[in-house]
């Protein structure tokens, strides 16, 4: 059977009853060192050196127009081997010996077109492809040309010359290697265990067996659906159920997408919570009375602020997010700057809250729960229209499009409605401790309401022209 130390596959066929063939095919560069005749013009001829290393450039040259080369050869054996006696006396170390070379195959193993967008998406997104193959290095540099994986400057190492280096010589080197051709299982292992000695995540996908140990070291092992064997499953993350590395890539995409969205959903609710907490810990500094009531800050955090939180969730992903080099392994979800923001847009919400209930409160007892009513929806509708600031940190609404996540806009709309309902409806009122406001008292709560989202989108503006 194929093996890749020895680079060959061969069989022995009884191509008559007076005669066994062993048929082999293989490396070139293997094969013909096994090689001592060719057949040309139906007879066989020694095999000079001269020919050795025309049918070796021949190969080259083959492999260099990305095709996968593969030496074919034959040895017959006399007509008395052919008996029990005969073929017990073949040794397995003679079947691949003393050949005669019949010719070179060229198979040709196209990149797949969306492999050429993925790549291109990779090299954006800082995301570096390395192609480790056991074909030639000509071979596995033509694709890697074409794919633009690796640039025509680059050439191609092989097994044996990662062979000759030490751990520490492999670790120093490998981030100018894009293509390593000719490679066994211990290679593959080497080079994600170089890879991750300099700090990489790495990802490693294969389908042989001999891919399995490299799979299992790497940060994410991707096994082949479709061609992969079941030992290279089971040591694999991930399984690709359409052997496509554009799926992969697409992954990544997806990955960033889930990542952002947790933030937005974390963010969203710790500034949201922050604001409440300043609300009442502003009114307990400057002595007055609690602006916002027990069952109203209940009601904030289970309905106002549950139903956005859970839409930005479900954010589609941001426009540019694989032109963004990757976050750096060590940084959470939050982040100190994360952190100051989300306190500086609790502070936002607060001080307007605060404001509202001030300027409808002024020391007048008499004002205190229409004061609390206007605080209640201020902060209320300023953390509903906040969301909508939430779902980028760098574009605005309208470079995202306001019916770009129609789940948002539906549970704006619900919280919207709910808190209307708990504000207007008399039977309500009680339960949540609000009183009906005037015309004017709506004006103001309109307007502060939609003050936090204003100044955030307009700093985004601000930021994007600096």
């Amino acid at each position: 059977p194929f093996d890749s130390q020895r680079k060959l596959m061969s069989v022995i066929v009884a191509a008559d009853k007076s005669r066994l063939v062993v048929y082999t095919k293989g490396a070139p560069e293997i094969l013909l060192d096994r090689c001592v005749a060719l057949r040309q013009s139906g007879a066989v001829q020694p095999l000079s050196d001269e020919r050795r290393n025309e049918i070796l450039h021949a190969s080259a040259n083959m492999a260099a127009r990305a095709l996968r080369v593969l030496a074919l050869a034959y040895k017959e054996y006399p007509s008395e081997m052919s008996s029990v006696a005969g073929k017990s006396a073949i040794t397995s170390s003679d079947y691949e010996h003393n050949l005669v070379f019949a010719g070179l195959v060229g198979m040709i193993d196209p990149p797949r077109e969306e492999a050429f967008d993925a790549v291109n998406k990779c090299r954006a997104a800082g995301v570096r492809a390395v192609m480790i193959t056991g074909d030639h290095p000509a071979t596995a540099l033509a694709i890697g040309r074409e794919l633009q994986i690796s640039q025509p400057s680059d050439r191609a190492i092989t097994g044996l010359e990662l062979d000759s280096m030490s751990d520490e010589e492999l670790a120093a080197q490998i981030s100018s290697f894009s293509v390593i051709a000719r490679v066994a299982a211990e290679h593959k292992m080497r080079i994600v265990l170089a890879l991750q000695k300099l700090g990489h995540v790495v990802a490693m996908t294969g389908d042989g067996v001999n891919d399995a140990p490299a799979v299992k070291v790497a940060d994410i092992g991707i096994a082949m659906g479709i061609t992969g064997t079941d030992v290279t499953k089971e040591a694999s993350d991930m399984v690709l159920t359409d052997d496509n590395f554009a799926s992969i890539v697409n992954a990544v995409e997806e990955g960033r997408s889930i990542f952002d969205n947790i933030q937005r959903f974390v963010h969203y609710l710790l500034a949201c919570n922050a604001a409440e907490v300043g609300v009442m810990f502003v009114a307990a500094l400057l002595d007055w009375p609690v602006p916002l009531t027990a069952v109203q800050i209940l009601w904030i955090n289970l309905v106002t602020d549950g139903l956005p939180a859970l839409a930005l969730g479900m954010e589609p992903p941001e426009r540019g997010i694989m032109r963004r080099p990757p976050r750096p392994l060590q940084q959470g979800v939050i982040t100190w700057r994360n952190g100051i923001g989300i306190l500086g847009y609790g502070s936002l919400i607060a001080t307007v809250a605060i404001a509202g209930f001030w300027l409808i409160y002024r020391g007048n007892p008499t004002q205190l729960a229409q004061a609390r009513t206007a605080t209640f929806c201020i902060t209320s509708f300023g953390q509903i229209f906040f969301a909508l600031g939430c779902r980028s940190q760098r574009l605005t609404m309208p470079q995202l499009g306001l019916l770009t996540n129609p789940t948002l806009l539906a549970a704006m709309a619900v919280s919207v409605s709910l808190q209307l309902t708990v504000s207007l409806l008399p039977f309500a009122q009680p339960v949540f401790d609000v009183v009906s406001c005037s015309v004017a008292d709506w004006i103001l709560i309109v307007a502060l309401s939609l003050v936090p989202v204003t100044v955030i989108e307009v700093g985004k503006l601000i930021k994007a022209s600096l």
